[in-house]
């Protein structure tokens, strides 16, 4: 009878060990360069320097300075993704409504702790580089599929309410790029509530980013977290969850 024990992985190597270290101490300068001059100054020199080493030994590990963006992408998607599921998988499954909530708090919570993290992901693309979409467009969708998803899952339930405002008639054009959605996720929800769940991911993602980068101004609220605990409320609103 063949075993069905699975093989244990193999360990690594001491130079395995001392390569992923070397760059995790890469990627920790390298948000603390960000914090403190911005994406677009980043610099391999500057972070080889702060680690204490020749430049040239940087380079073994990465490439050039749009590598170093790539890792901090990944290392800050990851994070804001591990954010997430850590609240949410913390609430019962049926709890849709509850982890909507605590999706947007964590995601809140993680961009005002992470500032300049958050600005590289949400804000303005960086002059010259682009994001190579094979390392980064798993970590960058794990929130937004977390979201879906959840949704999706109160539907199937029967969970969801009727949702606030008027039955909105799909476009055509919209409706094919919503059938490949629902195809490439397995969705169940309808496309008219897809439509509801894209409103609700750039509403939320808008709230945050207003609240990061200064756009309500210093006076207009006082109250920021009950005003972004009144928003999530409406925005759930839109598609049904209660």
């Amino acid at each position: 009878m063949p075993s069905t024990t699975k093989p244990q992985a193999k360990a690594p190597t001491p130079r395995e060990r001392a390569r992923a270290q070397t760059i995790a101490d890469i990627v920790r300068i390298g948000r603390e360069q960000l914090a403190l001059h911005g994406a677009a100054a980043l610099s391999l020199r500057a972070v080889a320097r702060d680690l204490g080493v020749v430049s040239s030994a940087v380079y073994r590990y990465v490439e050039n300075r749009d590598e170093l963006l790539t890792l901090l992408l990944v290392d800050a998607y990851n994070e804001l993704g591990d954010a997430v599921d850590a609240v949410v998988d913390a609430l019962p499954e049926d709890d849709f409504a509850g982890r909507f909530h605590a999706l947007g708090h964590a995601v809140r919570n993680w961009a005002l702790r992470e500032p300049a993290c958050y600005a590289l992901l949400f804000g303005s693309p960086v002059p010259g580089y682009q994001a190579p979409g094979e390392r980064t467009i798993v970590p960058g969708t794990r929130v937004v599929y977390r979201l879906v998803r959840n949704f999706d899952a109160a539907h199937r339930a029967g969970a969801l309410a009727a949702p606030a405002g008027p039955a909105v008639v799909v476009p055509e054009a919209l409706s094919r790029d919503l059938a490949a959605i629902r195809s490439e996720l397995g969705l169940e929800v309808p496309e008219e509530l897809v439509t509801r769940g894209v409103l609700i991911w750039t509403s939320l993602f808008g709230a945050v980013s207003f609240e990061v980068f200064g756009q309500y101004g210093a006076d207009t609220f006082a109250a920021r977290e009950e005003l972004f605990a009144h928003q999530l409320g409406l925005l759930a609103g839109i598609i049904g969850l209660v």
